[in-house]
């Protein structure tokens, strides 16, 4: 199976993609390390070239186009944001039998995990604080609002409800199985 995962910034797409990825003996591609890997150049340095987030997408959609026709089965795929935008969903579609996977939460959990790095994606500390955790709260809540209409195309939706990831990964795969058990008994009541 190709599970792919989208969701906004920080909600937990990397984290728990390793562990899903690791606990159904997977393997995973966080799409950003690959693009920086296969293009040869940290992200900002794309995105200061082609000028808009269109742009980068476009620049490196080949690479998820890739990474499909490279592994046909067992693969978990963590997406940036935009991991359902036009530019992705295109190849998406072209391969029915991708799982895509929204991970939703609520924007106060979000917060608490939120990350940031630098143009060579190297991780920046303490930038969070109590003094402006709600200026990021804000953000973040306009973050759900924007995406969320295209992770309305994923064939789930799985909300996290502040769990910790190894918790979400587990719960996860149940929910996976769970899918893939009514999806087969479908299939087979159609194929009678």
């Amino acid at each position: 199976m190709r599970i792919l995962l989208v969701g906004v910034s920080c909600v937990g797409k990397s984290t728990i993609g390793k562990l899903l990825a690791e606990k159904l003996g997977y393997k995973f591609f966080d799409f950003d390390f690959e693009v920086e890997k296969r293009m040869g150049e940290h992200i900002s340095s794309i995105k200061n070239r082609t000028l808009s987030e269109h742009g980068y997408r476009e620049e490196v959609k080949h690479i998820l186009r890739d990474i499909l026709s490279e592994h046909k089965d067992d693969i978990v795929i963590a997406m940036p944001p935009s991991g359902l935008f036009h530019n992705y969903y295109a190849i998406i579609k072209k391969h029915p039998d991708v799982l895509t996977i929204a991970l939703k939460d609520k924007a106060k959990n979000i917060v608490e995990r939120l990350t940031f790095y630098d143009d060579e994606s190297k991780p920046i500390y303490n930038v969070v604080n109590e003094d402006n955790k709600h200026l990021y709260y804000e953000d973040v809540k306009k973050d759900i609002e924007y995406f969320g209409r295209t992770y309305n195309k994923a064939k789930m939706q799985f909300n996290l409800n502040g769990m910790n990831a190894n918790d979400s990964a587990d719960a996860l795969i149940q929910v996976i199985k769970q899918y893939i058990e009514k999806h087969d008994l479908m299939k087979s009541t159609n194929d009678d």
